[in-house]
């Protein structure tokens, strides 16, 4: 072989370089693209789905601030839906209820004017660099009941929505996402804890000088030398601020629950607890998803009199409609009654029925006993500081059930209780300020704006009360949510 017949292989070489050089280069080119498209498509997916949440968000607010519920005030006629079925059904035409701002979606609701409102309100378009993001939100009704809310006179209406939004952005690729979620409010025993307060500030809830919680069940109830047996666990307290405690014999028997974070001292920043002095919580800190928010029960209406009715252990009932005497003391039957004060070793006995009155206020070791129950004292405290106050005499209620005697106070007044062997009781006071004297012991729980229990009393829950039909409706909860694109 010549060497003549090698000529041009250098050349061949290099095409063939230059060919794997060329596919090297498309690659690289058609990865690039890709990453460009992938990330372009990444993009406009994620500001979809900002725009589907954006519609479930608007949905909310409208449903939780500009939406009355069938059988609520400004609401529609409950007897207009089928709620023994999911989802809830109109009547006219048995098909769901649905409220839509979605075009895609048919709105199915009795009143013209909410699906009028919910149509301007769950819609919109959002700015997105150079595009527009357009969302729509429709919501069909789950469920839907009414509850008796404990303090007020008329019930509530619970919905349960499923809410849906799509969020589309129209470009060069399109982009489209559907996100859904659930819109539910729950209904829970007002009386959860031994005592929770609604103030969110500093020292809200305070425990100092061998204030404690435990807790006893008063359909089993145990006694030991004429005293209720309680067990150390079940006195949960609660706030929607700080829980300051002090002194080592100081120990709630159950745990804090409260949407504050942290220990040490409450200042500029609220801790959920300031201990002091080796206080205890034995079961730890809850941290709550957002504050609880507790009804202000219905004022006496029509308001009671300002007038004084006034007791003591001679005094028999003093012209007082509505008083006979009993033995020992006096009875008052239900009804309105201005002022009550007992003083110099006066007993008044209450029987089941609901006592309007503006205040009440026990003294010089007076008794007020409980013959039967349920008992609800209804405070209007109409031009007076201290609308309640127990702290010179005791509470009688032998039958060791707190919900024989509830008290309810709407105001903001300041509210003073003592306990006893014998003092079983529910206080409902959400705005007021709760204080405790005198120590000893208070079995049921109390609900107050704050709470302080410097004098050592031990509050004894029941835990019967999450069992009974005293009910409060939470806040509403946005869950379950889910995601699709198209």
């Amino acid at each position: 072989m010549t060497r003549s017949s090698e000529r041009g292989v250098a050349l061949i070489l290099a095409l063939l370089l230059i060919l794997a050089l060329s596919a090297l280069i498309a690659s690289l080119t058609m990865v690039s693209q890709t990453e460009t498209w992938s990330s372009m498509d990444y993009r406009l997916m994620t500001q979809a789905r900002y725009g589907a949440e954006s519609g479930i968000n608007k949905t909310v607010n409208y449903l939780l601030n500009n939406y009355s519920a069938p059988g609520t005030s400004g609401g529609d006629a409950l007897a207009s839906y089928d709620t023994a079925v999911s989802p809830v059904t109109v009547l006219a035409n048995n098909q769901p209820v649905v409220l839509s701002a979605d075009g895609t979606v048919s709105a199915n609701y009795p009143d013209a004017q909410v699906e009028s409102g919910f149509d301007d309100a769950a819609q919109g378009t959002m700015a997105a660099g150079g595009l527009g993001v357009n969302y729509a939100a429709s919501a069909e009704l789950l469920s839907m009941g009414q509850v008796s809310v404990y303090g007020s006179p008329t019930p509530a209406t619970i919905q349960t929505w499923r809410i849906s939004s799509t969020g589309t952005v129209n470009g060069s690729p399109n982009a489209r996402v559907e996100v859904s979620a659930l819109l539910e409010q729950s209904v829970t025993p007002v009386f959860q804890y031994a005592a929770f307060t609604t103030n969110n500030g500093c020292a809200s809830l305070g425990f100092s000088g061998g204030g404690a919680t435990d807790s006893y069940d008063s359909t089993a109830i145990h006694y030991q030398n004429g005293t209720v047996v309680t067990q150390a666990y079940g006195g949960d307290i609660g706030s929607n601020g700080n829980l300051t405690s002090s002194g080592s014999t100081t120990v709630i028997n159950g745990s804090l629950s409260t949407p504050r974070t942290g220990g040490g001292q409450c200042g500029s920043t609220i801790t959920a607890w300031t201990s002091n002095g080796n206080s205890t919580v034995t079961g730890g800190a809850i941290e709550l998803p957002q504050e609880m928010n507790y009804q202000t029960p219905a004022a006496p209406n029509p308001l009671p009199p300002t007038d004084a009715a006034s007791f003591t252990k001679s005094s028999g009932c003093n012209d007082v409609t509505g008083c006979t005497i009993a033995s020992p003391g006096v009875l008052l039957a239900p009804g309105y009654y201005g002022n009550i004060s007992l003083s110099g070793g006066a007993t008044l006995h209450l029987a089941a029925g609901t006592y309007d009155i503006n205040s009440i206020g026990l003294s010089g070791n007076s008794t007020l006993v409980i013959d039967s129950g349920p008992v609800i004292l209804n405070v209007a405290g109409q031009s007076v500081t201290t609308p309640i106050d127990f702290s010179g005499g005791a509470v009688t209620n032998a039958a060791m059930d707190p919900s024989k005697f509830q008290i309810q106070y709407a105001g903001t007044g300041t509210v003073k209780l003592t306990g006893g062997a014998q003092t079983s009781a529910l206080v409902y006071a959400p705005n007021a300020n709760v204080l405790f004297t005198g120590g000893t012991d208070w079995y049921g729980a109390v609900i107050a704006g704050t709470l302080d229990d410097s004098g050592g009393t031990a509050i004894h829950y029941d835990r019967h009360l999450k069992q009974t039909t005293l009910y409060t409706v939470g806040n509403y909860m946005l869950d379950s949510f889910t995601w699709k694109k198209f």
